[in-house]
């Protein structure tokens, strides 16, 4: 997890101009949970500390939260490349701020992301959908456990390492079989999975925006397998199907802890043209609905 945190410290190299560096990844381009999470670091760096859409996100020291953030793929990233991060400064508003980030590798755009962070205030309208069934995750098998299981349906001998060195920050367990679990066979185009950090955080990393972007790194590793599941594909690493993140948004409702347990609620309502559909909820451990996600994604069959 230290690596991971790290990855997201980036280096101021101007006042609204920042730059980070990428880690390996099982796909040989720069894993896109990774720069929606740097360019949400950057756009935080530049917002005033009270812009926090609930008081109770903030911890002692403080810091800017968004409410929502919405953000396109352009092109691929190069891992062993350094990415820029520029940010324009939208608007500062009395109860709004906005900032749009690019994100530039080789002179190109890689990623455009607009965020907005809001003041916290008193509401006394109130709602949420309820938290869906879920087992506790202490139940399922861990990633070390699970992933060997597969380890004959991976299109490369190594997946199996390189999957758990890509995901070793984070402790992700999934609620039913994966799409690699159950190639074949067509599922409802719905999927589980409980995630946290594999470790907690304390003392100048207990920020409430690491909390957020950590999150916001997670969001993307699974929110595309209800597509998969409703064709009974395996995925990118069994080899059935190549695909890539297109866009990305998400809401910001309630408090959350990267470092607690969270369930991430999953499903597909459609899927046409090489483009397929996910929509998530991620909820705490106690049944608050934190975060609304919704990712387009390019799902194509390969040709034989």
């Amino acid at each position: 997890m230290h690596a991971l945190l790290d990855l997201l410290d980036l280096e101021r190299i101007e006042q609204d101009i920042f730059r980070g560096q990428s880690r390996a990844s099982v796909v040989p381009r720069v894993f896109g949970g990774q720069v929606a999470a740097q360019a949400l670091v950057a756009a935080g760096r530049t917002v005033p500390a009270d812009r926090s859409p609930s008081s109770p996100l903030r911890s002692s020291r403080g810091g800017p939260i968004p409410h929502s953030l919405h953000a396109y793929f352009l092109r691929p990233g190069d891992p062993g490349a350094p990415i820029v991060y520029t940010v324009d400064r939208i608007r500062d508003g009395r109860s709004f701020t906005t900032r749009r980030v690019v994100a530039v590798q080789h002179g190109k755009p890689i990623f455009h992301l607009t965020a907005s962070f809001h003041a916290h205030e008193e509401a006394a309208l109130e709602h949420q959908e309820p938290m869906p069934a879920a087992p506790d995750p202490l139940t399922l098998p861990t990633q070390a456990e699970l992933l060997p299981r597969y380890a004959d349906r991976f299109r490369e001998p190594d997946m199996v390492q390189r999957l758990l060195e890509a995901r070793a920050a984070v402790d992700l367990r999934y609620v039913e079989e994966p799409p690699f679990g159950s190639v074949g066979t067509a599922r409802e185009p719905r999927s589980q999975v409980w995630f946290r950090t594999d470790g907690k955080l304390d003392g100048p990393e207990d920020l409430p925006l690491l909390h957020i972007c950590l999150v916001t790194y997670v969001s993307d590793m699974t929110l595309l397998d209800s597509i998969l599941l409703a064709h009974g594909r395996g995925g990118w690493a069994v080899g059935d199907v190549v695909g890539a993140s297109l866009d990305h948004a998400m809401w910001f409702h309630r408090p959350l802890r990267a470092d607690e347990w969270l369930l991430y609620d999953q499903e597909s309502p459609t899927a046409r043209g090489g483009r397929g559909l996910g929509q998530g909820r991620i909820f705490t451990a106690d049944g608050q609905l934190a975060v609304s996600v919704i990712q387009e994604g390019v799902v194509r069959v390969p040709w034989s």
